[in-house]
């Protein structure tokens, strides 16, 4: 039985940078988000496979807020690191920022955490190594993808369709832009 290995997130971590073109835009002349997301599917597919040292899909993204809008002439900066593991899946970390390259100045465009599964040539699930936790910062990052999960698993359980009481939740949507028509 081979033991089983474990490694770095320093040792899969990705970055790349790429400048925005306007040809990436939309109407209004910002940077179109759902070019953005390919580039963040992108280095988190290359962070994972990096890791697992196979092919990786995407399993899930977490949501993806826009925090500040990419301008055409900018230039887009994503890293990403592993940040959880677990037996066949890698929670990578997705970082994007964008420099005016005029000013010098950087801001934050968004974050998001992509789970990627680990693939053999066959298509089926594989083991990926373990993951060594160096600093505080990567205990911190893996403790914060398990409690992730925990609050997602919540969130789709809160209302499954054959406990879902709809009288007890009228009240609530009173103060919102609907009208109950059935």
């Amino acid at each position: 039985m081979s033991q089983k290995k474990y490694k770095t997130n320093k040792a899969s971590r990705v970055t790349i940078s790429e400048l925005m073109l306007p040809s990436h835009s939309n109407f209004s002349g910002k940077i179109h988000g759902g070019y953005i997301l390919s580039l963040m599917d992108q280095i988190a597919f290359a962070c994972a496979s990096k890791h697992s040292k196979t092919y990786c899909v995407t399993a899930s993204v977490d949501k993806v807020d826009f925090l500040q809008p990419v301008e055409v002439g900018e230039l887009v900066t994503l890293k990403a690191s592993v940040n959880h593991v677990g037996n066949t899946s890698m929670v990578v970390g997705v970082r994007v920022e964008s420099e005016n390259i005029q000013t010098g100045v950087i801001k934050h465009c968004n974050s998001s955490y992509f789970t990627m599964v680990a693939k053999n040539d066959e298509g089926k699930s594989m083991p990926v190594p373990g993951l060594i936790l160096e600093d505080k910062t990567a205990i911190r990052r893996f403790v914060r993808s398990i409690i992730r999960k925990e609050d997602a698993s919540i969130r789709r359980n809160r209302f499954k369709e054959s406990e879902f009481e709809l009288e007890s939740h009228l009240e609530l949507l009173e103060k919102y832009n609907v009208k109950i028509d059935l």
